[in-house]
């Protein structure tokens, strides 16, 4: 019996170049920096001074006055990205089994903001002081329990905590769940909210953001020689995968075709890359293999290009080893350079970029690309989006603690 194929067919973004699909991949196009100062609290005393925030987000636009009170940023944006996705999809008004749809939305940090506000509420007036919606509100699985309960989803559940291949996890999971035809309609992607001193001073601890605090706009630069390490952001992607039979048979617009997913794990060290790039080496062919696809017909990599030296590096290195002469070929983007690393979130939204990409043939730029890294010899769009005719596209998403994951997006075929 052969796999049921899975389409995508609703998209929602938040993000720090703007909020829903539309201005999102208008910001896109435009190469448009979503990187400043950071404003979320005075960063003076901080290594790095610098993120990308998400800004005009209204969480009362999507969910009510007391909903909102009872959860944490990250689930707002969780909730806002799967509404956005669910009318995206034409979900809202074309009925469809609850018992047969699930969600899998994932997060690294969860509810950081309230265990922040919690410990210091703790901390000044004692235990009788703390939100009755404390738990619920930190925790990593209430985002896709609170998107679960809202539209009546009552299939798969699940809420993956892979550090920044999170989403990329979520999207791939929700795969195998409707090939095998364990669900009808899947959302999934990821959401993280961890732009708060606690959190923001551990990154600077481990020396790896950016401190190009003087220039807010240039400091996410992936695969440039003087790069210095990644911007921290926030934000949510969520998507709605659905078996092809089903989207078919409900007359649904449908973006791409998810063709090939690739686990797997460094087992090397809880924050840097294994040195020769195995663990990626191993997820891209198995994500190619997966799709059943020749390494040579993928035209276009949305790279995990954080920014960092040792990341860049040894995804270019990864890359040369999967394509070979193929890699001369290729093309390549970090959209990172804008939107900055989204952590959990990313390779949830940068999976949204290259459905986008493939669905429009529009390849979206890496900004800041000055001055070529002979150690990261690949062709970057670095002058502005360029349109091609897009077949076959992948997306990488490399986390702490070494899990690697990668998509195989394929444009849509009867």
């Amino acid at each position: 019996m052969e796999d049921n194929r899975v389409v995508v067919t609703g998209l929602g973004t938040i993000t720090p170049i703007g909020v829903g699909l539309e201005r999102f991949w208008e910001s896109l196009k435009a190469g448009r920096n979503g990187i400043s100062r950071l404003t979320h609290f005075d960063p003076t005393d901080f290594r790095s001074q610098v993120a990308a925030e998400v800004e005009d987000f209204n969480p009362r636009e999507w969910i009510d006055k007391k909903s909102t009170e009872r959860m944490d940023r990250f689930t707002h944006f969780a909730v806002a990205a799967s509404a956005m996705a669910i009318t995206d999809a034409g979900l809202d008004t074309s009925p469809f089994d609850g018992n047969k749809a699930g969600v899998i939305i994932g997060s690294g940090f969860g509810g950081s903001n309230t265990v922040e506000e919690g410990y210091a509420s703790f901390h000044e007036k004692g235990p009788k002081s703390l939100n009755p919606f404390f738990v619920s509100k930190l925790l990593v699985n209430t985002a896709a329990c609170m998107v679960s309960i809202r539209y009546g989803l009552k299939g798969p559940l699940s809420a993956p905590s892979v550090a920044c291949s999170t989403g990329a996890n979520a999207i791939g999971e929700a795969l195998r769940i409707l090939q095998r035809g364990d669900a009808d309609v899947m959302l999934a992607g990821s959401a993280e909210a961890c732009i708060t001193p606690l959190s923001f001073a551990g990154f600077c601890a481990t020396r790896s953001l950016s401190t190009r605090n003087d220039c807010p706009e240039k400091a996410s630069r992936p695969f440039d020689r003087n790069r210095d390490g990644f911007v921290m952001g926030e934000g949510a992607g969520v998507a709605v995968l659905e078996q092809l039979e089903h989207a078919v048979g409900r007359g649904a617009r449908i973006y791409a075709e998810l063709v090939g997913y690739g686990n797997t794990a460094d087992a090397f060290h809880l924050t840097a890359p294994e040195p020769e790039g195995d663990g990626m080496v191993r997820v891209m062919k198995k994500a190619l293999s997966d799709a059943d696809i020749d390494p040579s017909e993928v035209e276009y990599i949305n790279a995990h290009g954080t920014s960092t030296i040792l990341n860049d590096k040894i995804e270019c290195a990864a890359i040369l080893k999967v394509f070979g002469d193929h890699a001369k070929s290729l093309k390549v983007s970090s959209i990172k350079s804008m939107i900055g690393h989204l952590m959990a979130a990313a390779g949830a939204v940068e999976f949204v970029a290259t459905v986008m990409s493939v669905h429009t043939g529009l390849l979206p730029p890496t900004i800041n690309y000055e001055e070529p890294d002979p150690e990261c010899p690949l062709d970057y769009i670095t002058n502005g989006a360029e349109m091609t005719d897009l077949e076959v596209a992948t997306s990488n998403s490399f986390g702490f603690g070494g899990g690697n994951s990668c998509l195989v997006i394929r444009k849509f075929e009867r």
